[in-house]
């Protein structure tokens, strides 16, 4: 049941198809990747690691994530995908919590992973991928590929709860070989020549994309500049056909907008999600490059699995729901249940708000080392995703909230409560409340409301810039507010519940 075998298979049957690209040029085909990645798993036992333990990957895209990927399968090892941009101290407790004695990097993380192991006693080996030492792994005597379980733990996926605290979302190799499996159902077939675009974060639901690619033997597409870059995937979609590309809606946007007659002509499939997406922006996506869209609605703990709006529903012109079906998140997977709960986690009729509620065999096993979160979130064996939301009479999914107070900002999570405590350690800051307020590209940006003390506002000028300052000291910039409120007071309820719905009407006045 090892995910790896799937290479192993590849090699086999197309072992001249292309495999592993960076930009047009491409790296590896099928038959050279396979005795490439069984070596390099050979090299990573010779650094002391056995079958079940995790290794760190921090890296922005690039071919070897890729490699690396399938090489800590291939061993039996845990791969644990980590964000490019999380400050040392963010890194340092992911590192200690998932256990990770080896830790690979991008030469533009390096920094920020040694200083992060320095701490961490768990730690034993930081490989630069740029570096001669993530070379030699490769020069080793190539092993088999390690045979596991199918519940034996692939992927150690941290996201963060409600509280802002990373918990490590444990998916085994059923679970992701169940995640094909429904994308093969209900998004898109896969021929040998085509492939998969990377240009949104690996170490995220990009990667997971990568997977039904490799199942099918297709190609693995890195663009040079490691990340989005509308000119440069206009180029690459003139070089490769059959792409699938996956978007957040802040880089769906800007493809829209970026200048060129080029309808990007061989794109296959583009996949958005991650974010709320407006129906106004999807019809405009669909007027320049036509209707090759599917929608997929997921998270973490259910891997690009809940819901699916595939491209029959976006070809649908003449549909007389049309707008309401383009507004929601479509229908549940095949082989999937998905229900709308009360906090009693009875079912609601259709048409009423709830919690949105899913079942099926892709759903995590649970958070590493946290039972009690796990216990809370998969209670009566339901995955309670904390988005709200209403079912039609037809199955498909309207979302209305997510995650209590959830920010989605160019397609990545941050949580109100972890930038609220980075900020009240600051001596200025009185009181703090973080929320989300729409932003036309990315979707939504984060501003704090604060209530300084003091003899702190005198200089309130002074004080925000200082903030800003300790933020980037203590967590990844992406998650610092664009905007700071100054206040008096938080409003607050009768048990001194901070009101935001309040807060986010003060941004509208």
């Amino acid at each position: 049941m090892n995910i790896a075998q799937w290479l192993v298979r590849a090699a086999h049957d197309h072992p001249q198809a292309p495999a592993l690209a960076w930009g047009r040029s491409v790296l590896h085909h099928h038959g050279n990747l396979a005795r490439h990645v069984s070596a390099m798993g050979a090299g990573l036992w010779k650094l002391g690691l056995s079958p079940g333990d995790r290794v760190g990957l921090v890296m922005r895209n690039h071919p070897a994530y890729w490699e690396s990927l399938l090489a800590i399968w291939y061993a039996g090892l845990v791969a644990v995908p980590i964000h490019s941009q999380l400050h040392p101290r963010e890194l340092a407790y992911i590192f200690s919590d998932a256990g990770t004695p080896v830790v690979i990097a991008h030469p533009s993380t390096l920094s920020a992973c040694e200083q992060a192991a320095a701490v961490c006693p768990e730690v034993r080996h930081v490989i630069d991928v740029a570096s001669a030492n993530y070379r030699r792994l490769a020069q080793v005597e190539p092993m088999a590929v390690v045979a596991r379980e199918p519940s034996d733990l692939a992927w150690l996926f941290y996201t963060s709860g409600t509280t802002g605290r990373p918990k490590g979302v444990m998916l085994s190799h059923h679970n992701l070989r169940t995640m094909c499996g429904h994308y093969f159902a209900d998004v898109d077939t896969i021929a040998v020549r085509d492939c998969v675009v990377h240009a949104a974060p690996m170490s995220h639901g990009s990667g997971l994309y990568a997977l039904p690619h490799l199942a099918q033997a297709a190609c693995n597409v890195v663009p040079e500049s490691g990340g989005f870059d509308a000119q440069e995937l206009f180029d690459l979609g003139t070089h490769w056909q059959g792409i699938t590309l996956f978007a957040a809606p802040t880089m769906l946007k800007r493809l829209v907008e970026a200048p060129g007659d080029d309808p990007f002509s061989g794109l296959k499939t583009l996949v958005y999600g991650g974010g709320p997406m407006y129906v106004a922006d999807i019809q405009a996506a669909m007027s320049r490059f036509g209707p090759r869209f599917a929608q997929i609605y997921g998270q973490g703990e259910s891997p690009m699995s809940i819901t699916v709006s595939p491209k029959a529903i976006h070809q649908d012109l003449h549909h007389p729901r049309r707008a309401l079906r383009l507004a929601s998140v479509g229908r549940a997977f095949v082989g999937l249940e998905v229900r709308v709960m009360n906090e009693q986690d009875q079912q609601l009729p259709v048409g009423e708000i709830g919690e949105v509620c899913v079942r099926g065999p892709v759903v995590m096993q649970g958070y590493w080392r946290n039972p009690a979160a796990s216990a809370q979130t998969l209670r009566n064996g339901w995955l309670h995703t904390g988005d709200m939301g209403c079912l039609d009479k037809e199955g498909f999914l309207t979302l209305k909230d997510r995650s209590k107070d959830l920010i989605i900002s160019g397609g990545s999570n941050i949580y109100p409560r972890e930038v609220e405590e980075v900020l009240l350690l600051h001596p200025d800051v009185s009181e703090v409340s973080v929320v989300g307020h729409p932003h036309p590209d990315w979707g939504e940006e984060v501003v704090a409301f604060v209530v300084l003390r003091p003899q702190s506002l005198t200089q309130t000028a002074q004080t925000l810039h200082n903030l800003d300052e300790h933020c980037l000291q203590h967590m990844a910039r992406f998650k610092r507010p664009k905007h700071y409120r100054v206040v008096s007071q938080l409003p607050k309820n009768e048990t001194g519940k901070v009101l935001k719905t309040e807060l986010r009407q003060l941004l509208h006045v």
